[in-house]
């Protein structure tokens, strides 16, 4: 079974799969697309399919299929359940040897696993979080934080390129997630931190566009200011480049990281109540920039038309 607009000239060198074509792995297969790899994909939303299919992505019938064409696959999935399955779709092929690096942000004991069910079936499975944005994603402003077999890692690099400004080896499997943990805490305490200080400027009377630019060349700027705050300046947190539903999954992950090493994160903690308020006020579709509505709200700040 092979991918639908598959090419009569085969070149395995240059092949990868990803399974997963939502905000992120649309990404990474469109600027594969683009890096010259040729790209066979595969989701179980047909809508994410045929976009993709436009793009120059070949689609796969199944991961099976996928999987019979791909030597080097990627995962970019949005639940543990979809790892799990993917991986005991992939061993229970019959191909060859494959190396999957996975790319979703879950606890490391769901991509244990994952790691395990495909090893037995003579597989590697690559732990690799990706630090970045959708907005980033698109541009290729990405890092990635591998972690897991050396060698593989080393014959993967040349595909992260294809999207990725930077690939680091962080040494045994896991250490990536533990990694792309530290990052994501501090995105989640910048994130509202952004959005405070948007408020309190509002509020203060400042127009936000100078609020905006002003930080964005002063020391109180972050990478994260400089990628949600646009969208608290206009007031519009559609399209997501990361769901508010989406990052609960990821604060989950955060938090029950940082409890079983007994850490305190006051900083961290005191982000929890407004993500979920979020949520609760309408924004599970809206970027997490929208948490400068929910701050607004409390602030009883009403914007100038």
């Amino acid at each position: 079974m092979e991918p639908r607009g598959m090419r009569a000239v085969k070149n395995r060198k240059k092949t990868v799969g990803v399974v997963g074509l939502g905000i992120m792995g649309g990404a990474f297969a469109r600027n594969l697309v683009g890096a010259g790899w040729r790209v066979i994909g595969y989701d179980i939303d047909p809508t994410k399919r045929r976009e993709l299919a436009k793009a120059g992505v070949e689609i796969a019938t199944d991961v099976a299929a996928l999987a019979a064409a791909a030597p080097l696959i990627i995962t970019s999935l949005p639940k543990p359940a979809a790892l799990m399955a993917t991986a005991k779709t992939i061993a229970a092929s019959g191909v060859r040897s494959r190396v999957i690096a996975e790319c979703s942000t879950f606890t490391i004991e769901d991509k244990q696993k994952a790691e395990r069910v495909l090893r037995d079936a003579g597989h590697v499975l690559l732990d690799c979080p990706v630090s970045g944005t959708g907005s980033q994603a698109r541009t290729g402003d990405l890092v990635i934080y591998a972690s897991g077999d050396s060698k593989a890692i080393a014959r993967f690099k040349p595909v992260f390129a294809g999207f990725a400004r930077k690939t680091y080896d962080v040494g045994a499997f896991g250490n990536g997630s533990r990694m792309k943990f530290v990052a994501n805490l501090l995105v989640a305490i910048n994130n509202v931190a952004a959005a405070e200080a948007m408020v309190l400027g509002m509020k203060a009377g400042l127009d936000p566009k100078a609020i905006f630019e002003m930080i964005s060349n002063g020391a109180g700027n972050s990478r994260v200011f400089e990628l949600r705050a646009p969208m608290m300046v206009r007031n519009r947190y559609r399209p997501a480049t990361m769901k508010c539903s989406v990052w609960q999954k990821d604060m989950d992950v955060i938090g029950a990281f940082a409890k079983s090493l007994r850490v305190p994160t006051p900083l961290f903690s005191a982000t929890v109540p407004i993500y979920e308020a979020a949520l609760r006020s309408g924004h599970a579709n809206d970027d997490t920039a929208a948490v400068c509505a929910v701050l607004e709200a409390k602030a009883r700040l009403k914007r100038r038309r």
